[in-house]
């Protein structure tokens, strides 16, 4: 005897409620996860070939720098500078008074303007310098998506984060805070199938307050 209509419109009701449960269950998971490891002290990293510091957030410059001084990269790339910005301009970011050579070894990007366009712009970079391992240096809720995305660009390439904990984490409960966490989420997601090549004429327009170029210096997830 077959079922009656009504009965199967309730069983497949119940199943979509069930996979719809099952996926925001999930998704929360994988939240409170990422928001764990967003909040992650960073590990010193080993000597390396180079350093790539990504713009766009407070810490991240200053951090590259310091990871110059301490002899931690041989060469720095600041990624998503302003095109109008020159090194100067980051000399009162130095964490102190920095040698001379920090600075003859650094390199300014200024194409990317975008998550996607700082990866492409490192694979150009580390290419041209011939650099075989590399410290990414962002922020702890861009740094899974960052490497991510330089992975695919540079193949080969060894890399290590170091991710630097910007004033938004210093307040985690604040609306702001989870506003920017569930974004950030939400592109790692998009990320890890790889949406932002699909959509890369409009990738770049896409940005939220935390990212945004806030003064003269820095645009970059």
């Amino acid at each position: 005897m077959k079922p009656e209509p009504h009965a199967r419109r309730r069983h497949a009701v119940s199943l979509a409620l069930g996979v719809v449960c099952v996926l925001i269950m999930s998704w929360a998971a994988g939240l409170a996860w990422f928001v764990r490891d967003a909040r992650r002290p960073p590990r010193m990293p080993p000597p390396c070939d180079g350093a790539v510091a990504l713009t766009g957030g407070q810490g991240r410059i200053e951090a590259s720098l310091q990871l110059m001084a301490q002899h931690r990269a041989r060469r720095l790339l600041i990624s998503g500078v302003d095109p109008h910005a020159t090194l100067g301009d980051f000399l009162t970011r130095a964490p102190r008074v920095l040698p001379l050579e920090v600075w003859l070894r650094t390199t300014l990007g200024r194409q990317a303007t975008s998550t996607l366009g700082n990866a492409d712009e490192t694979a150009q970079w580390v290419r041209a310098q011939d650099i075989h391992s590399l410290i990414v240096v962002t922020a702890g809720y861009h740094i899974r998506r960052a490497m991510m995305e330089i992975a695919r660009a540079a193949p080969g390439v060894t890399l290590y984060p170091f991710a630097v904990q910007p004033p938004a984490l210093l307040h985690p409960r604040r609306l702001a805070t989870w506003r920017l966490l569930v974004v950030e989420y939400d592109k790692w997601l998009l990320a890890c199938i790889d949406t932002a090549r699909w959509t890369r004429p409009v990738h770049g327009l896409i940005h939220h307050d935390d990212i945004r170029p806030a003064t003269s210096h820095a645009v970059p997830p």
